[in-house]
């Protein structure tokens, strides 16, 4: 009798062990380059004893990785970057809305979803950078004007199959309406001066190169040139002046890189208490300062790069829109022409 109660108490302590080594952790599928997640994960674990074991990939790969192990999967949180992605991971069923106190308290309304199925955890936003010695700035104004004939041949941006693009175009069919918007693209992509071709960085190398004097792109990509150890990407990058859209009017466009919960984690508790260590201040500060991405919140101290850059009006409709009318701009953008 002494042996089977010795055996029950060492397969309670057992479980017991398990439980608790199980719940000590947290399973993250991140969409972000280990390199500008790495860094705040560690932190987290030093500061919580959670550790954080995390996966890497490209955002829609993860996405169907997710898919495919359905209730098996290990995950526990998706990183992603664009409110786009955020919105294809909720419609594909892999995420859980999540009610949390501190996550609504540090993170704006408009930059979650508003079923709180994901959280916006830095703002990107999507800008004209231009040639200083061939345009002058009084004659830009927003990215509607962008259709004006003056810009015909002298603007670089990348593919439409690019989801930043596809989300900046959602937004204008959320602001204006998809028959306004079609009509805008159909002179946008006539001003083009090039096919459509490369990454953000290479839209702003070609107006350093006198490719074109227009480039749309993201900000943090400018500051990320600004800043690098490559001197011929920081030459090229000094060539080109940032400039705010839409700062009369709805204010420039925004997204954001986000997070969820993963509707079958095993770790929820882990999964909300790891977002709200992002979204806190003095993670929001390090992604301003490693990432040149701009904090969820006004009240957090940015780098000098971005500080450089002045402050702007910002769209302030939810980013949830993004999603929503991403298939109606693709569709756009494939009728007027843009490859």
């Amino acid at each position: 009798m002494l042996y089977f109660i010795r055996i029950y108490t060492l397969l309670a302590l057992l479980a017991l062990f398990n439980t608790q080594s199980f719940g000590s952790e947290v399973n993250v599928y991140s969409a972000r380059q280990e390199a500008l997640i790495k860094p705040l994960l560690d932190e987290f674990t030093k500061k919580t004893n959670i550790k954080v074991n995390l996966v890497t990939g490209k955002g829609d790969a993860l996405l169907t990785r997710l898919v495919n192990e359905g209730r098996n999967s290990p995950a526990d949180v998706l990183l992603t970057v664009d409110a786009g992605r955020l919105h294809r991971a909720q419609e594909s069923d892999v995420l859980q809305p999540i009610k949390d106190e501190r996550i609504n308290g540090l993170i704006p309304k408009n930059l979650r979803s508003i079923d709180n199925m994901w959280f916006g955890l830095s703002i990107r936003a999507r800008v004209i950078m231009f040639a200083s010695d061939r345009v002058n700035e009084s004659e830009l104004e927003s990215y509607e004007s962008l259709s004006d004939e003056k810009w015909k041949g002298r603007i670089c941006i990348r593919s439409s199959s690019n989801i930043y693009n596809q989300s900046l175009v959602a937004g204008m069919i959320a602001q204006n309406g998809l028959e306004k918007t079609e009509a805008w693209l159909q002179k946008f992509t006539d001003n083009f001066a090039r096919k459509p071709t490369g990454g953000d960085r290479d839209q702003i190398k070609s107006v350093a190169a006198g490719e074109c004097d227009i480039a749309v792109s993201n900000s943090y990509y400018l500051g990320h040139m600004l800043n690098s150890s490559d001197l011929k990407q920081r030459a090229a990058a000094e060539q080109v002046t940032l400039f705010w859209p839409n700062q009369k009017d709805r204010g420039t466009h925004i997204n954001i890189s986000g997070a969820g919960v993963t509707k079958h984690s095993k770790n929820i508790e882990n999964a909300k208490t790891l977002i709200a260590f992002l979204a806190n201040d003095e993670s929001q500060r390090w992604y301003a300062d490693k990432n040149n991405e701009f904090p969820i919140r006004d009240n957090v101290e940015v780098s000098p790069t971005l500080d450089a850059w002045g402050p702007f009006i910002a769209d302030q409709m939810n980013v949830s829109q993004l999603g929503k009318f991403n298939a109606d701009a693709i569709k756009a953008m494939d009728r007027a022409g843009w490859k």
